[in-house]
């Protein structure tokens, strides 16, 4: 979105001509892509977390971060149910510092840059871990386990727009007229 469209905006006079674009201009202004995204995000960081702070979360995950060129030593030295309590409480501490960037931009930023890197990390085990993908005639599809492992990288992008989006709430007033 140009500068010159958030001035505007900002001031509301921006007029929308047709059904299509006075749709987008609302949608724009109930900042309903931050919402839908950043409610979803929590949700899935508490659900999510919870779940690896189970037997069943920890030992689902054993095969994903054992394969993993960035994080297979987690669970060398912590062992995969220690390991895996502390993916939970980092997706914990993030959707919490998400919440609380509601009103202090700056937690929301810092908790953007912990899903940030833990899902760059996570989206590489689309990579590194076997059988993410089958083959089926000649072609390579993702089973059930890409899929699940897709999602990261979708949640990746998410989080360099909450970088983003809790960055500029983040700057002074001042700092944020000149850009």
């Amino acid at each position: 979105m140009s500068s010159a469209f958030t001035q505007q905006e900002s001031r509301g006079e921006l007029a929308a001509s047709g059904p299509l674009t006075r749709l987008s201009l609302w949608v724009t202004l109930q900042n309903l892509p931050f919402w839908v995204l950043s409610i979803g995000m929590i949700v899935m960081l508490l659900w999510a977390g919870a779940f690896k702070m189970t037997k069943p979360g920890a030992e689902g995950i054993i095969p994903l971060v054992s394969n993993s060129p960035l994080i297979w030593w987690q669970f060398k030295l912590l062992g995969p149910y220690l390991g895996s309590d502390m993916i939970g409480a980092t997706e914990w501490t993030a959707a919490l510092l998400f919440i609380i960037g509601y009103a202090r931009p700056k937690a929301g930023l810092i908790g953007a840059l912990i899903t940030t890197m833990m899902f760059f990390i996570t989206s590489t085990m689309l990579l590194s871990t076997p059988d993410a993908t089958i083959a089926w005639r000649g072609f390579r599809y993702m089973n059930n386990l890409g899929l699940f492992l897709f999602k990261d990288v979708i949640s990746f992008g998410v989080s360099l727009y909450f970088i983003s989006y809790y960055g500029r709430k983040s700057m002074p007033d001042d700092a944020k007229a000149t850009s």
